[in-house]
């Protein structure tokens, strides 16, 4: 009987696996071994990731359905029919969403915090609450009634609306939209932890908003909008200005064509299509919640708690720990000379790069800073640092990305800031973005050049680099300098294409590299050697890296995935990729870290970059990878990788149909984020004891008469 070859399909549709993911976002806020208040956060994470998604994938594909080829190419599905599919999966999302929201809620009254309906308010609260509506609400409130005479306003892009329709009238609905100048709730006069959400407030009052009109219904809603806009769709004169241009590109994303409707309360039949046909919706993109539509304010509100209830209810606090191998007193360029640094974060502070800059910015010796940005936080103290280097009379080069989405006015104004204060700005290039995160400092050391270079996995961004797991890697290493060096000169003259014998840069080099190093292990195990393939990424999209995974399964490589987000690849297909196993972690801090390692043992050839395992990143996207090659350092690397394999806790395994189970296992659980933050205390521990013994030391020596 002939072989018959599986035709079992070992890819997903991407959209599908990132619903997915998100709803193990969810299980977070289920979890009961996860601190309360922890919980609520999770709950709002899903809603803003899932408001993201809508705005961004779901936007995209609406685009796409109007354009020939757009087909799937790893599902042969349609853009269409991928949307047809998302808005059949969200709707059990928003149950169960609904459903955990209402369950913590509960669990959060028993210590006193209370999400309030205007039932549940005593006449005196209520009394209250009508003063404050009449003295700072109203007359903020800009209430319109619709009809042929005042037009179907424009909705913002998740912006919060009361509707109503009204009886009786020629004119049937009206619209008060919730401004943004008013708080998202307000806590209850005379107690500590009761608030009521403000379009609750302003519902209970609508009568009198619409005092000629009799209300029949009303709902809350909030319109999503595509936000997917690339600044190379849009047509600019050929001498605009490229900061100018995106600032275009922003303000017109406030009005792109809506992709969602959600829905608090109810919507009378004539109500619904009304805004159906205004908004040019299909009813299968209205979705109904129970939940409050817009759920930032929850990270908000435990600043307006008591401290100690919030303590209780959230994760012990920890704080990212200085190193305990670097000496905090003595200059980094000069630690660097004798040895690599890496720094993980969150459980590493950011502090010894951000000391490099400080000191770099006042250093007589140093000559250049070159740096690209794609996120800061909001008050960077790199800006500080760059700006002071200028200032200084150093040439700092800053490879600004305008097109980091969501952060688009954010990074203008950093540019322009930089700009004013002497620095070398440049935007990089038509079509890709420069998401790479490299920063080179050249110094002149007895009249001879010296490179000391910083590249990472993560952003520049102070805030994140305490919520997100990354590796910054600075090195003295001259040959990783001279290359870093080739990179920044290669942006500057727009050259995309050049040589790199250390470094892997995409668009041209990184993905050709990767297959490369897949090819080697391929040949090992066909040779009957031991070969593996270990690899870190947020997402797996790229078919041409999932095709060639696929064949070292085949070939016998033993393949380890921790894939946070999307994983178009689904393992243990039999004859495909049963030698592959696909790891999820979501935990207290978001996962971020891009690692890559080819081989076993101390012959393993292992990488950090900037760079997922997506056709954007590999093709679309000016990235790095850069080789590790301090000793210590790799293993560093590769027991962090051992402990994130062993997590019993936080970690999923994802299953053939593309869906997470938990771990089972006989052990003790491992939490790997719990167990890092414990390693990184008991260095620091080691550390204050060590500076202890040393302070005793010179006390005793002073205290001793000569």
């Amino acid at each position: 009987m002939p072989h018959l070859e599986n035709d079992e399909p070992f890819m997903q549709n991407r959209e599908l696996s990132w619903l997915r993911f998100n709803r193990r976002v969810l299980e977070e806020a289920e979890e009961e071994t996860v601190p309360l208040y922890e919980r609520l956060k999770f709950v709002s994470i899903f809603t803003s990731n899932l408001d993201e998604f809508f705005m961004i994938r779901v936007g995209s594909l609406t685009d796409l359905m109007y354009m020939d080829n757009n087909v799937d190419d790893k599902t042969g599905l349609t853009a269409k029919q991928q949307l047809e599919l998302i808005f059949q999966a969200a709707v059990p999302l928003y149950k169960e969403r609904d459903r955990v929201f209402q369950t913590v809620e509960e669990k959060l009254r028993e210590f006193g915090i209370r999400n309030l309906e205007s039932g549940e308010l005593k006449k005196s609260e209520k009394k209250q609450l009508d003063k404050i509506f009449e003295e700072d609400i109203k007359p903020i409130l800009s209430p319109q009634v619709i009809d042929s005479r005042h037009p179907f306003p424009h909705l913002v892009n998740k912006g919060i609306y009361i509707i109503c329709e009204f009886t009786g009238e020629s004119t049937k609905f009206g619209l008060i939209p919730i401004s943004q100048s008013l708080p998202a709730y307000f806590m209850l006069p005379g107690t500590e932890n009761s608030y009521i959400l403000m379009e609750k407030i302003v519902s209970e009052h609508i009568a009198e908003v619409f005092g000629m009109y009799k209300v029949d219904c009303a709902a809350v809603i909030s319109v999503t909008r595509n936000a997917d806009i690339s600044p190379e769709d849009e047509v600019f004169e050929v001498d605009d200005d490229f900061r100018e241009r995106m600032k275009k590109v922003i303000k017109k994303r406030a009005r792109l064509s809506p992709v969602r409707l959600e829905v608090q309360g109810h919507l009378s039949k004539s109500l619904s299509s009304f805004l159906l046909s205004k908004l040019n919706l299909t009813k299968e993109q209205v979705f109904t919640s129970v939940a409050p539509l817009v759920l930032g304010f929850v990270f908000d509100l435990q600043g307006h708690l008591p401290s100690a209830l919030v303590k209780q209810l959230s994760y012990p606090v920890f704080k990212p720990q200085y190193p305990s191998l670097l000496n905090s007193h003595e200059n980094i360029s000069v630690q660097l000379k004798r040895k690599d640094i890496l720094l993980f974060y969150p459980y590493d502070q950011m502090e010894p790069f951000l000391q490099l800059l400080r000191e770099s910015a006042q250093d007589p010796s140093v000559i250049s800073i070159k740096i690209t940005i794609y996120r800061l936080s909001r008050n960077s103290r790199i800006i500080d640092y760059l700006c002071n280097a200028a200032e200084n009379n150093k040439e700092v080069t800053v490879l600004m990305e305008l097109k980091a989405r969501f952060d688009e006015k954010n990074n203008i104004e950093w540019a322009e800031r930089l700009e004013e204060a002497g620095c070398n700005v440049i935007y990089g290039f038509e079509g890709f973005k420069v998401h790479s995160k490299i920063c080179l400092i050249t110094r002149r050391d007895r009249n001879r050049i010296f490179y000391i270079t910083q590249i990472g996995t993560g952003n520049y961004n102070e805030k994140t680099a305490k919520l997100y797991t990354d590796l910054s890697l600075m090195t003295a290493n001259q040959i990783i300098g001279q290359e870093a060096n080739e990179f920044f000169k290669n942006m500057s003259i727009s050259n995309l294409k050049g040589n790199y014998n250390n470094l892997f840069v995409a668009p041209y080099s990184f993905k050709n590299n990767l297959i490369a190093l897949i090819d080697d292990e391929i040949e090992k195990a066909r040779r009957g050697e031991a070969a593996s393939i270990v690899m870190k990424s947020n997402s797996l999209t790229d078919k041409i890296i999932i095709n060639k995974l696929s064949e070292a399964s085949q070939a016998g490589v033993k393949i380890k995935l921790i894939i946070r987000g999307i994983c178009c690849l689904l393992p243990g297909i039999k004859g495909k990729t049963d030698n592959i196993t696909v790891y999820s972690i979501v935990g207290r801090f978001l996962e971020h870290c891009r690692i890559y390692s080819f081989g076993l043992g101390k012959d393993a050839r292992l990488y950090i970059s900037s760079a997922d395992m997506m056709t954007r990143n590999t093709q679309r996207r000016v990235e790095i990878a850069c080789p590790i090659l301090d000793e210590d350092i790799k293993d560093r690397i590769q027991h962090i990788l051992e402990v994130m394999f062993s997590d019993s806790v936080k970690a999923r395994i994802l299953g053939k149909d593309g869906t997470y189970r938990k771990i089972d296992i006989d052990a003790e659980p491992i939490d790997s984020q719990q167990l890092f933050i414990e390693e990184a205390m008991r260095e620091d521990s080691k550390n204050a004891a060590s500076k202890e013994s040393i302070l005793k030391f010179f006390r005793k020596i002073r205290r001793t008469p000569k």
